[in-house]
């Protein structure tokens, strides 16, 4: 199911009560030490830890609030899931994945597309909170001020795909950076000497790691560092900054033998442009995605892709969810990705380009 945000309800001033947060600052504690020793669970904390944390909750007047309580108690059997641009295959196939194992584990998912707005993840995140969610599922979020506050409750919250931008949290995804490093050795392996990378101006974490990988090892394999070309298009649709990328290489020395495209919505764009020109892909350039979407097989026959495994990341978040919820220490998941190799590539010389069909039509 799809939620939509409802209206902000104003009203007076607000009291500001004590926090998770404030009690464990002033008792010099972690939060999930506080929220451990408020629900009883006192087996890992010493006798000393838990006085000054009972002190500092009765010098506070600290009370957990109904919603807090059901945080913390799971009475809610729902999660709520946070996902930019829905219409990403990859995004949907991290939603398939993560609905069906919650499903499998006696949880219902709302999901919500945050269009990768912090103003729309502040809005859901609120909404969220007032049907007692029993965790937020992040993926791909952006720095807001509601994503502070959930986490200053120290609300289970599991950042997918990109890191979580306020630094640290429990975090499922691949090694973005390995993923652009073993782009650069397929390039470089296929006889491409001078790859060239395609990005978004507001690039994020995840699609930044993979080109500074990318560069990284081309460098470290000789390639001099200003014969790589980095080519960048502005906005939020990868699609549209595929395009707008590859025009920049086009205006500023023409197709380079291979590029790496952070993504694979952003090779989409690439191609568009490539086949409005005439270029024949991959013939005259070798285009490598990241993320394997199921689809292009079908209508991107021409892209070598980083597949992720999409499928699997729905076990490792209901994994991190149970650990947050059991108080226990989480850690950063990371799923291994698929990588081309150049071996495996067809003899692509003699055959037709791709996108001469469409041409014809034109």
């Amino acid at each position: 199911m799809t939620g939509r945000p409802g209206r902000t309800l104003q009203g007076g001033p607000r009291k500001h009560a004590a926090s998770l947060a404030t009690v464990a600052k002033d008792a010099g504690v972690s939060v999930a030490t506080v929220s451990r020793i408020v629900n009883g669970k006192t087996g890992r904390a010493s006798a000393e830890t838990i006085a000054r944390v009972e002190e500092a909750i009765a010098r506070l007047s600290y009370r957990p609030n109904s919603v807090g309580r059901a945080l913390r108690h799971r009475a809610s059997r729902v999660v709520a899931m946070l996902a930019p641009n829905l219409d990403n295959p990859a995004m949907a196939a991290i939603a398939v994945s993560v609905e069906s194992a919650l499903r499998d584990a006696g949880y219902v998912m709302i999901l919500c597309d945050t269009h990768d707005r912090a103003d729309l993840q502040d809005d859901y995140l609120r909404a969220m909170r007032d049907q007692l969610v029993a965790g937020y599922v992040m993926v791909s979020a952006v720095r807001s001020k509601g994503l502070e506050e959930t986490l200053k409750r120290g609300d289970p919250t599991v950042f997918v795909a990109r890191r979580n931008p306020l630094g640290g949290g429990a975090f499922v995804g691949i090694d973005n950076r390995r993923a652009g490093a073993d782009v650069a050795d397929f390039l470089l392996d296929c006889g491409v000497d001078r790859p060239a990378v395609l990005m978004a101006a507001q690039n994020a974490s995840s699609t930044s790691e993979r080109a500074a990988g990318f560069i990284e090892r081309l460098i470290e394999r000789g390639v001099p560092d200003d014969a790589i070309r980095r080519a960048i298009g502005p906005g939020l649709s990868h699609i549209e900054i595929g395009y707008a990328a590859a025009g920049m290489l086009v205006r500023e020395g023409g197709w380079p033998r291979g590029a790496l495209c952070v993504s694979d919505m952003i090779a989409y764009g690439a191609y568009r442009l490539a086949v409005e020109h005439g270029v024949p892909i991959p013939q005259r350039c070798r285009l490598v995605g990241v993320d394997g979407n199921a689809i292009n097989a079908w209508i991107a026959p021409w892209l070598t892709s980083i597949r992720i495994p999409y499928e699997s990341f729905g076990r490792h978040v209901v994994e991190q969810l149970t650990s947050l919820w059991s108080g226990a220490a989480t850690s950063e998941i990371h799923v291994p990705h698929e990588a081309p190799t150049a071996l495996a590539q067809p003899d692509i010389s003699n055959r037709p380009a791709a996108g001469a069909s469409l041409l014809s039509k034109r």
